[in-house]
């Protein structure tokens, strides 16, 4: 019964068997292909009527910046705020006056705070 091929499954033909090697084409090497390359006056979108496709903003004048001093204090409240985001921790509107009191502290007890936070992160 080992022989026989089972009365449900079709008998499958066997290949015939060749002295000779088989021989493996390679295929074709195909280029890269780079989607960006592409000519850019037929896949550019049309410009509007009178309208610059090309606007850069000259570079800031530090003759123009605005001199106002940020007192320690603030500087700690705002530091305070950026590392309780960066800890993933979003101050709420409520909790400003903490935050407040908080940047009344000494800046060895904010740097603290902010080692703290930093390795919450």
């Amino acid at each position: 019964m080992r022989g026989r091929p089972s009365a449900l499954a079709p008998a499958q033909p066997t290949p015939p068997r060749s002295s000779s090697p088989s021989t493996v084409t390679e295929p074709t090497a195909h280029l890269p292909v780079d989607p960006y390359d592409a000519d850019t006056a037929e896949s550019a979108w049309p410009s509007a009527a009178g309208q610059d496709t090309d606007c850069l903003l000259p570079p800031p004048n530090p003759a123009e910046r605005f001199s106002i001093p940020i007192t320690p204090r603030d500087q700690r409240r705002l530091a305070l705020h950026a590392a309780l985001t960066a800890a993933g921790i979003p101050p709420r509107p409520e909790d400003r006056a903490a935050i407040d009191q908080l940047s009344t502290l000494p800046p060895s007890t904010h740097t603290t705070l902010q080692r703290w936070l930093h390795h919450t992160a």
